[in-house]
């Protein structure tokens, strides 16, 4: 049972909807965003399961979610991301040291092996690589290189982000909004020299490189929402320069990528919810600009990928109604962020990225925000069994990793919502297992295969 006292920041779901709502009545109906591009043409054909490969079970976290800055302000190895400006701006929970992941890899990696992962997705923060344009802390990109050495000593196949969300504060201008992050003059520049750095160091010890996570839905709430930096409220045009810049770094990430290390695999990573036409969207207008958050920018990267990652956690039919409401649903079918839980959405997602992009499937973060570990063992057990289902229909899906670890620092939500499979002892640092971590450790043991993963079943209705 979750709790009704917990307190959330509702700003984003209000602000998305005050935002598509006007949009609609300014423009008459007509998605200020355009029309949706139809993807690939030809569609490409979709790839058959190998059914006897080893199937990925993976755990995914994050740099600024997870680590401590373990420097202190005006410290030789002092950084700044653009991230500390918003906390520091009051528009964001405190984040603290997190959960030490910095200081205490080893605490991480002791649960990831008592798990029996297979994988593990990790960020590097460009902050902490890069603090000042063109100065690269060395001492960092070595212990980045060790984190993925350990990780391959230990049997678990280390999977590179190299960017997740944060920028470096050098890019980031208070008072040039439009000229900030993404779209800074020096980003694309500076972004080829850092991947170039990060990915030759790491490359003795990874096969798997994802070179953006999410950059769909950060460009959409930074640029349409405007609740993550640069802040810009209803930008349409900044939205489109922001994806162009987006796809182009990525672009070159896999070039450089595939020319340092051949085989590597290159991934995207985008947020990719099961959207619905809800009843009170005059003109489809609000549907229409979920859509787009979904598929403007992998649309213009597909093909430089070898694998495409699903971050899936909700389906909704987005209208007025359900945005409002979204913060205050409670009860079975939601998280305690009110999203709509919907295991069957997992699988049509999985089935539009199969039939539009033909390529490998994996999906790269899953997990639900709740207090009642119960309810997270009945999330993954259906979500995880609507994959196997599309796997027997066909469907090239070769893995699928949690979200996430530990409860972590979650962006606007603070520390309030708990996604992960264990929690953090506050005094040793362990993390201490939550029952369902136990039970995804049975599942991994038991479902070794692409083709085992048919077998499993989803569990009944949770109670």
């Amino acid at each position: 049972m979750e709790s009704p006292n917990v307190t959330y920041i509702n700003r984003p779901s209000f602000r998305v909807l005050v935002a598509t709502v006007v949009c609609a009545v300014v423009s008459g109906c007509i998605n200020p965003l355009g029309p949706i591009g139809k993807g690939p043409e030809p569609a490409p054909p979709r790839p058959s399961p190998r059914l006897s490969q080893k199937f990925a079970w993976g755990i995914s976290t994050s740099s600024y979610q997870y680590e401590d800055p373990a420097v202190k302000p005006g410290g030789k190895d002092y950084f700044y991301s653009d991230w500390d400006i918003l906390i520091e701006q009051r528009k964001a929970p405190p984040k603290g040291n997190a959960l030490y992941s910095w200081t205490h890899f080893d605490k991480d990696l002791e649960a990831l092996k008592k798990i029996g992962v297979t994988h593990y997705r990790f960020s590097i923060s460009w902050p902490r690589v890069e603090p000042k344009p063109g100065v690269y802390n060395e001492e960092v990109i070595r212990e980045y290189v060790e984190m993925a050495r350990r990780l391959k000593a230990a049997g678990i196949e280390p999977v590179v982000c190299l960017w997740h969300f944060t920028f470096p504060s050098w890019l980031y201008d208070k008072k040039k909004p439009g000229e900030s992050n993404w779209l800074h003059p020096q980003a694309r520049p500076r972004w080829n020299a850092y991947v170039d750095r990060v990915v030759r160091a790491t490359a003795p010890y990874t096969n798997y490189y994802a070179p953006q996570n999410e950059p769909n839905g950060q460009i959409t709430t930074a640029y349409i929402v405007g609740v993550w930096p640069p802040g810009m409220d209803l930008a349409f045009g900044h939205y489109w320069k922001a994806i162009h810049a987006s796809t182009g770094m990525f672009r070159d990430a896999a070039a450089r990528i595939k020319s340092i290390k051949p085989m590597a695999k290159v991934m995207s990573v985008e947020a990719l919810p099961w959207w619905e036409r809800a009843p009170l969207d005059p003109g489809g207008a609000i549907f229409e600009t979920m859509i787009h958050g979904n598929v403007d920018h992998l649309d213009r990267i597909y093909d430089v990928c070898d694998i495409l990652g699903i971050n899936y956690y909700y389906s909704q039919a987005p209208g007025p109604i359900s945005l409002l409401a979204e913060p205050y649903r409670r009860g079975h079918n939601f998280t305690m962020m009110g999203w709509r839980i919907n295991p069957d959405g997992l699988y049509k997602e999985i089935r539009r990225v199969g039939d539009r992009y033909g390529k490998p499937m994996m999906i790269t973060e899953n997990g639900i925000a709740t207090p009642d570990d119960s309810k997270r063992e009945w999330y993954m057990q259906n979500h995880i069994a609507a994959v196997g289902r599309a796997i027997r229909d066909g469907y090239d899906v070769r893995g699928y990793f949690a979200w996430s670890l530990a409860d972590n620092y979650e962006w606007h939500y603070g520390y309030k919502a708990m996604f992960g499979l264990a929690r953090m002892d506050p005094k040793t640092y362990d993390r201490v297992f939550k029952p369902s971590a136990k039970k995804f450790s049975k599942t991994i043991r038991a479902y070794p295969t692409v083709g085992s993963v048919t077998s499993i079943q989803p569990e009944k209705a949770f109670d």
